[in-house]
């Protein structure tokens, strides 16, 4: 059992995630691009909105929950998140769900990005990890690109801490087509969640940064 007191409230240790080429069924620990996890088939409404439409980004399992796991969720249109990159107003959606498996059907499939397995989470002390290259850092401290303040007022009024970031300097080669950008601009998204005694509550994209 990961040490969830020195990854979330102490802060001193963190996970460490990387991807690498998929394998055909392969998931490993969750997967990055490829098609959304089948919970979603019959549940599109909760993901597009009206005219706006999403692109599904990646699926990871809740390392403190074996029963659920989290999908992150894009808009197909850029200048729709780039406009709103801050929470509450931060339109990349985090859904957390039961385990699922991988859909056969591409109804959000990111054209951009090739399907890469991401690893078992490694433990890292946090402050080595800050000068590591990784995909997703979970707990911990955030590696953040840009430092100001306003980015963090409203999750931290309304009692949000940090919960995992991904980090386009994580991305193997083989990860973006050709022709392809970075969907965060080669930036970092960062997740924030309610860190309850027993469990971990309402998972939210607090915001995004690129350089």
């Amino acid at each position: 059992m990961k040490n969830r007191t020195n990854i979330l409230a102490e802060r001193t240790d963190c996970i460490l995630y990387y991807a690498k080429p998929a394998l055909p069924n392969e998931y490993g620990t969750g997967w990055i691009g490829g098609n959304a996890p089948d919970f979603f088939d019959d549940r599109a409404h909760l993901i597009h909105e009206g005219t706006q439409k999403y692109y599904f980004y990646l699926c990871l399992p809740h390392p403190f929950d074996s029963e659920s796991m989290m999908s992150i969720f894009i808009p197909e249109d850029y200048e729709e998140y780039v406009d709103n990159n801050i929470y509450p107003n931060c339109s990349v959606k985090v859904m957390e769900h039961p385990i699922s498996a991988e859909s056969v059907k591409e109804l959000f499939t990111h054209p951009g990005l090739i399907k890469h397995a991401i690893s078992d989470g490694e433990i890292s002390n946090d402050e080595k990890s800050m000068a590591q290259s990784f995909l997703i850092k979970l707990g911990g401290n955030p590696r953040l690109i840009q430092h100001e303040d306003y980015y963090f007022a409203k999750l931290t009024e309304e009692s949000f801490s940090f919960f995992f970031q991904v980090d386009e300097d994580g991305y193997p080669d083989t990860l973006l087509r050709d022709g392809y950008s970075y969907p965060f601009g080669f930036g970092s998204l960062y997740i924030f969640a309610k860190m309850g005694t027993n469990e971990i509550q309402e998972p939210v994209a607090g915001f995004w940064q690129f350089s």
